[in-house]
């Protein structure tokens, strides 16, 4: 199956800063990634790299196109929310429908029409007039209306509340996602996506230091909360990190035995905010799991 998105030893220098370091990665079509990484760690840069908005050293492919040589034609099959900020306050929701519809190849009115009957936004309504969640409710029924092979998200739901942020991804999973489609999201919220996420991406200085699937994290990562008993033989087992809650002591492996592990304590496996602190705290820690 060919990749949706390739890169071989993708960089981005801007001076003598590298904010990409030789990124190698292969995503497949038909999965849902998370980019996660904290500010600066590169998100953006690479975002900017696969919409063909920055120039780049290597290789990369986005949908079989250079993106900076061929962004025009890969922006008829891409999809992209940054913010929903991003629509001019002034502008009528019918006003937004048109637009979209004259510019965009593969977008379905009908479709859009059909999700904005779910909602209370009227079309004559500024999008000043409307509060941020229905701003996210236009923008998901524009999104969901485009027959787009890749959607790329850059924290879509930065600032609503907790309400609103789990209708976008219960919509966007149930009226959207259809296993053709390949979703990317960047978003510090990881624990509100985690459920919905096939793959991860950790980028930490411009590298990646997690590629996995969800699949790999549940067989290669084990939370213990160890008993009380237990604690020097769990620490001679060398974990990624230890940490106290309520006097309870949590440690977390990497490729080790989960049956010895289940000697000394409850097994579970890690949240991905849990991993993401883990991996990240390791300064040395370079990981790919494939």
């Amino acid at each position: 199956m060919n990749a949706i998105i390739q890169a071989r030893n993708l960089g981005k220098k801007y001076g003598k800063f590298e904010a990409l370091k030789n990124i190698t990665l292969d995503i497949k079509p038909g999965k849902i990634v998370g980019l996660i990484g904290p500010n600066g760690a590169g998100k953006t840069t690479l975002l900017k790299a696969l919409l063909g908005l920055t120039s780049y050293d290597g290789e990369l492919s986005v949908l079989g196109l250079d993106p900076f040589k061929q962004r025009h034609k890969l922006m008829q099959d891409i999809s992209f929310i940054a913010d929903v900020a991003v629509l001019p306050k002034w502008i009528r929701v019918e006003q937004v429908l048109e637009f979209v519809e004259n510019v965009h190849p593969h977008f379905s009115r009908p479709e859009a029409e059909r999700h904005l009957k779910r909602t209370k936004i009227k079309h004559q309504q500024r999008v000043s007039e409307l509060s941020k969640g229905m701003v996210v409710q236009l923008h998901l029924a524009l999104v969901m209306a485009i027959d787009a092979k890749l959607l790329v998200l850059d924290e879509p739901t930065l600032g609503l509340d907790i309400l609103f942020r789990k209708e976008f991804y219960d919509n966007l999973l149930n009226d959207y996602f259809d296993h053709q489609r390949t979703i990317l999201i960047t978003t510090h919220q990881v624990e509100e996506v985690e459920h919905i996420l096939t793959d991860l991406l950790f980028i930490k200085n411009g590298e990646i230091v997690l590629d996995a699937s969800m699949e790999e994290i549940t067989e290669n990562y084990f939370e213990v909360m160890v008993q009380p008993d237990k604690l020097e033989q769990a620490r001679q087992l060398k974990p990624l990190t230890e940490r106290t809650i309520f006097n309870k002591h949590i440690m977390l492996f990497r490729h080790a035995d989960k049956s010895a592990l289940e000697q000394l304590g409850e097994v579970q496996r890690p949240g991905v905010a849990d991993l993401f602190v883990a991996l990240l705290r390791e300064p040395s820690l370079k990981e790919n799991d494939q």
